[in-house]
């Protein structure tokens, strides 16, 4: 691709090349192509005509260009050592996964790209009270002041030839964060779209030598040796939009106002002309805001997978046979067991410790519900009158320790023909998500609360005694159920009879994806329903015992353990979570103590058994005909499944006892395998592609060994269900057979509704699948699982992800909870405290953005967070192919939690949203994922005031001009005119103002440590100087590498680089607990520099020739090493006066969080007008004392150490 610095007139172009050009231009000028396609296209044009710039790879000349890491990686070893519990959230573990991602991240490390550092400020906090997030910009902000607005230049710099041209091709006139200087990561592998020119107001005095390679920096880390070539250097102009980039020998102008002399067709000036006088819009358009409109939409990838396969057919399950001695209701079968078998056990709870404390019988299970029903229908008065009437709703608020009494109270209501809503105990009035809880009771006009003595003195309470009120609750009257307070009904007294009808049974709570909260009602038919499909699936018979791991109040827990259970008179035996914390081998135990026939968990709790069954030689499984994993819908429940029957099949674990299921507020259960004496097909199992599944379509495993997904089956459609895959968004189309969908379930086992929420219930529970005609496929509409996957061979029902954690970021789909598995796969163990983490999507120019929030363990650095969060970039780009938006670390249980002990994502993301996260790392990335930013605005020829004032209804365009104050006032002083360079101000300083200080250093506990006045820096200036010239014998326009820490020292020897006419170049010193990452940063800058001297202390210079340094870098070919701590007070002879303004005064290196070097040239008279812009802006007077907290290394945090308080 040519140079557009380069002469036009060096390649003749034939004329219909020339005539694509012009037609190329008008598209641009019109808006009718973007800027990345107008460069695409061209360089398109002009490929076959400009031969290929020697020395550079071609990959580095195209306008997508792909990291592609070496092939010749091999996978990171697999860890030895076990994990301890606390070091991961297990539902995500994948020992597969684990090693895909070590190996992507070799391979990253195979190309010896440069890890980036975390920005530190002046106090060095390694504390997680510091609570300040660090500066992850890769360099100044104020770029748009260093821009030459100046002449086009073809000759090399003539002040300093030893800067090597390679400068002029890394720099891209922007050192903002990482967005100019790397690469997007997004998918297809675009550029991000670099900002356009700042109006910081830099005057025509602002000449920062820059250059560009066409829209993105090479990546210098690849071959550093392979800089022998020179280029037509030209500064960086503002883009041109509205104006063509072409022209004739007559003189066109730019967006900034630069003329700009070139040669170009008849044709196209004639273009240009034209172009000049702008269209008048309809007048309906002045009216309408054209950001939308200005967006830049991505377009799908034509080489995209595309779903190949014929459209599906509804999938039926098995005939629900209702047996001829299955009562014809619930509440039937709890009369019955309660009055012919009293002293069958129905329920076991357990304390912390694991012993039994107290068993439930049916028959006092019957009694004690009895009473409750009669207590709440006629004890319970409001002015003389009932305060319950049939068909009221009433919360149960129980802690998970306590399912006896639940049971009680749920059973009560239905007796009573009330319909219970369990919630969550709210522990405080500030608990996560409290607040929607108050809105689901409000919609449901719930008035009553029922609870325990032991919950009710636990709750908060106001300063009359009484229970608290909490944020956005109904007022509640609250009552205690236990046996005292409870009244006996007469003999004579029975409930209503309670038909299996279409009646409200109870509603249930679901935290949507927004955070809000609604009450899902099941009717008394589908609860009845979905325990006959249950207890014919899973093959349920009277005194089975059960052993429950999961919550009791709600999904699998409650039909399960409390509403099938009661059905076919079984016993079951209830963990309390408590205990599982305290033993997670505990249900294992209680399945051996009580010959449990089927348990019910989820794969957490396999794994946390895994970690606590090696010390336990007594356990046995063999009584287990059915294990039920009740979270097998999350795809990484497979490798907790693996290694549990691993583990325990040699302990009476049979293969086909493991039973997955899935299932979902809205559908219930919508599927589960049957083990084979059930009729059950053997199980499957597929190892997808990732690529495949952002895009919706089903692709196995083909040469793609780390971006995939193992997946397992979840059985079964449920008996008599219908079930289907339809498009997710849009209209509910059938899915082909290798499409992926969200699954959609007929069937009378369902839910009804949203309760009060009916624009919502008709979407969701009314829904009507069509096929690709516009063909109903059904009658009967179907309801929205929530859940994702597809139907795979034999008829089983396949999970890869669920709708509340979708985010579709472009035009592909990724699931929340593999970015979770991937970044757990990074060494979680040394930094995420107890894996905890979240990830969720914001909203950002109409587009979604992953944003990823870890809790860091206490003993953690903060520079080993940031090598992690690192780390976890590159991972996430290599598997998912996908940029992270934010990725941010908080102190140790500082997120919201879930009753649970989760966290609470819906509430994480709202605390993000309002900025009061408060996390103690942060790494922001917007350009790896913000790819449609707004198009260019157009610059408008011949506007005049009204229209600048008017805008768009004048000009009907958006104004693309914007300009800073004026400098020339300063210039235009004699003081300005003798003060034109850095050097001749600190010395004109050192002599008006000798005792003035200019800088004062802190420490962590705000502690003066250090002071330096004018005179003070002046002469250690002159010192670092004489040192340069006589012991490191340099010459004008050397390369000086400064590595220092933060402080004076790093300003004294800038300065003393630009008295004897040395080229400083800052780089941040390596960590001393972490040289194997930080070390090849500073030798790689120091190589591509070409600095001739290393200038820092005595303790770097240790660092930098140790044992462990020689580990990390050949510590042989360090250029000089001088340390500037005991240097002798001498003066230089003369100080060095640049002769031109042109001439190089800094070098401004940095490293992206992708791992790519830029660097930046800046002449002096560029650093004299950045520090004039800032003073005039910011109204800095030397007076003023500004508080910096940035690192002094590179970017505005460099302007504002070393130069701002000196130059202003």
């Amino acid at each position: 691709m040519a140079e557009r610095g380069c002469p036009p007139e060096a390649v003749p172009l034939p004329a219909e090349v020339r005539e694509s050009l012009a037609e190329l231009e008008l598209e641009l000028s019109e808006g009718d192509i973007t800027q990345k396609g107008y460069e695409k296209k061209r360089a398109k044009l002009l490929a076959r005509y400009v031969p290929l710039i020697q020395g550079v790879d071609p990959s580095l000349q195209e306008e997508t260009r792909i990291p592609g890491p070496s092939q010749a990686t091999a996978p990171a070893p697999k860890q030895q050592k076990p994990r301890p519990s606390h070091a991961r959230d297990e539902r995500f573990r994948s020992d597969v996964h684990s090693e895909a991602v070590q190996a992507a991240l070799a391979k990253y490390k195979e190309r010896k790209m440069p890890m980036p550092s975390k920005r530190r400020s002046v106090l060095t906090h390694t504390s997680m009270e510091a609570y300040t997030p660090p500066d992850t910009s890769s360099a100044s902000e104020d770029e748009g002041s260093l821009r030459r607005p100046g002449r086009l230049a073809s000759a090399p710099l003539q002040s300093d030839p030893s800067v090597e041209p390679w400068l002029d091709q890394v720099t891209q006139g922007s050192s903002t964060s990482s967005s100019a200087s790397s690469t997007s990561s997004h998918p297809g592998g675009q550029p991000a779209a670099a900002p356009s020119a700042a109006a910081a107001p830099a005057g025509p005095a602002a000449l920062a030598r820059v250059a560009d390679l066409q829209s993105a920096p090479p990546d210098v880390t690849t071959g550093l040796a392979q800089h022998q070539h020179a280029y037509c250097e030209r500064p960086q102009l503002a883009s041109v939009r509205g104006v063509p980039r072409g022209g004739s020998g007559s003189v066109l102008e730019t967006a900034g106002g630069v003329p700009v002399s070139s040669r170009v067709s008849s044709k196209i000036q004639q273009l240009l002309n034209t172009l000049k006088k702008p269209k008048r819009p309809p007048l309906k358009e002045f009216f309408v805001d054209d950001f939308e409109e200005l967006l830049e939409v991505q377009q799908p990838d034509p080489s995209q997978p595309k779903p190949e396969g014929g459209q599906m057919a509804v999938l039926k399950g098995e005939l629900l046979a209702v047996g001829s001695t299955w009562p014809p209701s619930l509440l039937a079968a709890l009369q019955q067991w309660g009055t012919t078998q009293p002293k069958a056990p129905c329920l076991t709870a357990l304390d912390t410790t694991g012993k039994a404390v107290y068993t439930l019988t049916y028959g006092k299970l019957w009694s004690r519900s009895l009473k409750l029903a009669y207590t709440l229908l006629n004890k319970l008065t409001n002015k003389n009158e009932p305060l319950l009437k049939p068909g009221d709703r009433v919360a149960l608020v129980f802690p998970n320790s306590d399912p006896v009494m639940f049971t009680v109270a749920f059973y009560g209501c239905l007796l009573a023909e009330l319909v219970p809503v369990p919630i969550e105990v709210p522990l405080t009035r500030k608990d996560a998500g409290s607040q929607q809880v108050g809105f689901l009771l409000g919609s449901c006009g719930v008035a009553l609360a029922l609870t325990t003595d032991a919950c009710q003195k636990g709750l908060p309470k106001a300063q009359t005694g009484e229970v608290a009120a909490f944020k956005g609750w109904p007022p509640l009257t609250w009552l205690v159920i236990d046996g005292k307070h409870l009244t006996k009904p007469p003999k004579d007294w029975h409930p209503s009879a309670q038909d299996a009808g279409a009646g409200t049974a109870y509603i249930e709570y679901k935290t949507s994806k927004e955070g809000s909260t609604v009450g899902v009602a099941v009717s008394h038919a589908s609860l009845l329903a979905q325990c006959q499909a249950l207890t014919q699936a899973c093959g349920y018979s009277e005194a089975e015992t059960l052993t429950n791991v999961l919550d009791f109040k709600r999904d699998a827990g409650l039909w399960h353990g409390v509403l099938t259970s009661v059905m076919n008179r079984m016993h079951v035996v209830s963990i309390p979570y408590a205990l599982m914390k305290a033993n997670p081998l505990s249900w294992i135990q209680k399945v051996c103590a009580y010959k449990a026939r089927a348990a019910l968990v989820k794969s957490r709790d396999m794994h946390w058994s895994l970690l606590a069954q090696r010390g336990q030689r007594d356990v046995s499984l063999s009584s287990l005909r059915l294990l039920i994993v009740a979270d097998g819908a999350n795809p990484w429940s497979i490798s907790s499944c693996d290694a549990f029957l691993n583990v325990f099949q040699a302990r009476g674990l049979r293969p086909e006892v493991i039973c997955p299921c899935a299932s979902s507020p809205e559908a219930l259960t919508v599927a589960i395998r049957r083990p084979p004496d059930l009729g059950g097909p053997p199980p499957r199992r597929a190892v997808l592609s990732m690529s495949g599944l952002s895009h919706g379509v089903i692709r196995l495993d083909a040469e793609e060994k780390l971006s995939v997904l193992a997946v397992q089956d979840v059985g079964q459609a449920m008996p008599g269900a219908n079930v289907c895959v339809v498009k997710v968004e849009g209209i509910p189309y059938l899915c082909k057979t290798d499409e992926v969908g969200e699954i959609c379930v007929n069937s009378s086992t369902t839910a009804t509704a949203y309760y009060g929420l009916l624009g919502i219930t008709k979407n969701i529970f009314e829904t009507v699948p069509v096929t690709a005609g516009g063909a109903p496929i059904s009658d009967r509409p179907f309801t929205r699982t929530g859940l994702l996957g597809f139907i795979g061979p034999d008829n089983l029902v396949f999970v890869v992800g669920k709708l509340d954690g979708l985010m579709v970021v472009g035009v592909r789909r990724h699931n929340a909870d593999d970015i979770v598995a991937t970044a757990l796969a990074v060494e979680p163990m040394k930094f995420v405290y107890r894996g905890r983490i979240a990830v969720f999507s914001v909203t950002v120019l109409h587009d979604d953005r992953i944003v990823l929030v870890a809790e860091q363990r206490p003993d953690a650095s903060e520079e080993d967070s940031f090598q992690w969060m690192s780390r976890v970039l590159q991972a996430i780009d290599s598997i998912h192919q996908v940029g992270v938006y934010c990725l941010a670390l908080v102190p140790a249980n500082t997120l919201p939690k879930a009753p649970l002990g989760g966290i609470h994502v819906s509430e994480t993301k709202q605390r993000f949203l309002e900025g009061m996260l408060h996390p103690c790392n942060v790494l922001m990335c917007p350009h790896t994922c913000v790819t449609n930013l707004p198009k260019p605005r157009q610059k408008q020829p011949e506007v005049g005031p009204a229209s600048m004032i008017v805008g768009n209804l004048v000009a009907g365009k958006r104004i693309a001009q914007a300009s800073g104050r004026e400098l020339s006032h300063l210039e235009d002083s004699d003081q300005a005119r003798k003060l034109l360079f850095l050097p001749d101000v600190l010395q004109w300083r050192a002599r008006s103002t000798p005792e003035h200080l200019l800088f004062l250093l802190l420490n962590a506990k705000g502690t003066v440590t250090s002071t330096t006045t004018c005179i003070q820096l002046h002469k250690k200036a002159e010192r670092v100087a004489a040192a340069l010239m006589e012991k490191a014998r340099l010459t004008t326009g050397a390369h000086v590498a400064l590595v220092y820490p933060p402080g004076v020292d790093l300003i004294a020897a800038f300065y003393g680089c630009l008295y004897c006419g040395c080229v400083p170049v800052t780089v941040r010193p390596p960590h001393p607990q972490n040289l194997t990452t930080t070390l090849p940063t500073v030798k790689m800058i120091v190589e591509v520099s070409k600095s001739a001297c290393v200038l820092t202390t005595q303790a770097i210079t240790r660092l930098l020739k140790s044992k462990e340094a020689l580990a990390a870098v050949d510590v042989r070919t360090w250029p000089t090493i001088l340390d500037t701590d005991d240097i002798p007070k001498k003066k230089v002879a003369s100080i060095f006066r640049p002769p031109s303004p042109d001439v190089l005064a800094y070098l401004d290196f940095s490293v992206s969080t992708t791992g790519i070097l830029a660097g930046v040239k800046m002449s002096h008279a560029a650093t004299s007008a950045l520090c004039r812009s800032i003073k005039l802006q910011c109204e800095l007077y030397p007076s003023r004392q500004i508080a910096i907290c940035l690192d002094p290394y590179c970017g505005l945090g460099f302007a504002l150490w070393c130069l701002c308080r000196t130059g202003k």
